[in-house]
């Protein structure tokens, strides 16, 4: 079977619904509805890999998904010892699912963010011993007595996991989460405002910033090798490059600039995006004429959108048949260095 692979795809492990109950996003999710009893359905979703999944993506015409722990992992624990376990259990549990259809799935590692050294071993131990293909985060790490900080991953503090990311030659995913309770108090721009929250508009505000963070901190000058890759067709930033690198690169911007290339060079060396969720085959046109070809990778965001509908996206979509390779297969398999033909 020679399908589209799909490379952003959400589970959960048991431990993970009992430690973290989605009854903390319900009222964020579907507003109004009951938080008690309302997402065991969609826990029951996250928690399938060999069942229904596997059978619509037979149905469907989907060859191969890279797996991950969904939103927010490893990051919405604010106890640094605590999100080590979170990661390092659920990349156990997710390592021995792949292992039981190595041919349909693989997986990209969970990882504790609270330093760079806990983040490098988890990666190196995924990848090295794991046979996992990458690491995906979800925007910043929760820290604090109430998890009210939220640390990111462009600061100098993390050049150490960033050397092993380029050393171990795998690519780390960049993914959205919810907004922290302290952001949707009365009177904050989200608390007044809840019906922006989630994935129509807040996940590509907040990520995007993140992602021109660590596209303007100099770390791709310091690590050129590194690829990270962004969902949603990128969270929006490939609409925006002319116009942030337009201004970057003024003169009044080029003498204090922390990068030395401006934010199109990066999007065209170190970034990659996928269809994850954004099924806009005008936009992805876009983007792929803004950073090629090579650059853009098919994904479905399964279980938050279901199989069918991404692949009778796909199916419709105007491409030249070598431009529907390259999205739906080649791509993901040259990137993440996938044990499947192109």
């Amino acid at each position: 079977m020679k399908g589209t692979i799909a490379v952003e795809e959400a589970i959960i492990d048991q431990a993970g619904v009992e430690a973290h109950s989605f009854a903390q996003f319900q009222n964020l999710m579907r507003p109004g509805s009951n938080p008690t009893t309302g997402l065991s359905a969609h826990e029951k979703r996250l928690l399938d890999i060999h069942g229904e999944r596997l059978k619509s993506m037979d149905e469907h015409g989907v060859e191969y998904m890279l797996l991950s722990l969904t939103s927010p992992g490893a990051q919405g624990e604010a106890d640094a010892e605590k999100a080590k376990d979170v990661a390092r259990i659920a990349n156990d549990y997710l390592a021995g699912e792949v292992k039981k259809n190595p041919q349909r799935f693989g997986a990209l590692a969970a990882l504790s963010m609270h330093n760079a050294k806990d983040a490098a071993e988890e990666l190196r131990r995924a990848v090295t011993e794991l046979g996992m293909f990458g690491g995906l985060v979800n925007d910043f790490q929760s820290k604090g007595a109430d998890a009210e900080e939220k640390v990111y991953f462009d600061m100098p503090d993390y050049d150490p996991f960033w050397q092993t990311v380029e050393e171990l030659d795998v690519p780390i995913y960049f993914h959205p989460r919810y907004a922290i309770p302290q952001d949707l108090k009365a009177g904050t721009k989200y608390g007044d405002r809840k019906h922006l929250l989630g994935a129509g508009v807040q996940f590509h505000l907040d990520l995007s910033w993140h992602l021109y963070a660590i596209c303007s901190s100099g770390i791709f000058d310091r690590f050129p090798k590194v690829q990270i890759v962004a969902g949603h067709l990128g969270e929006g930033v490939p609409f925006n490059l002319w116009r942030a690198s337009h201004w970057i690169n003024h003169p009044f911007k080029r003498g204090s600039r922390p990068m030395k290339e401006d934010y199109s060079y990066y999007w065209r060396h170190n970034v990659n995006i996928t269809t994850s969720g954004n099924y806009n085959t005008r936009g992805l046109k876009f983007c792929i004429e803004e950073i090629g070809l090579d650059r853009c990778l098919y994904a479905i965001d399964t279980p938050y959108e279901t199989v069918e509908e991404g692949q009778n996206w796909w199916k419709s979509v105007d491409f030249p048949e070598d431009q529907k390779d390259a999205v739906a297969r080649k791509n993901a398999v040259r990137l993440f260095k996938l044990p499947l033909e192109e």
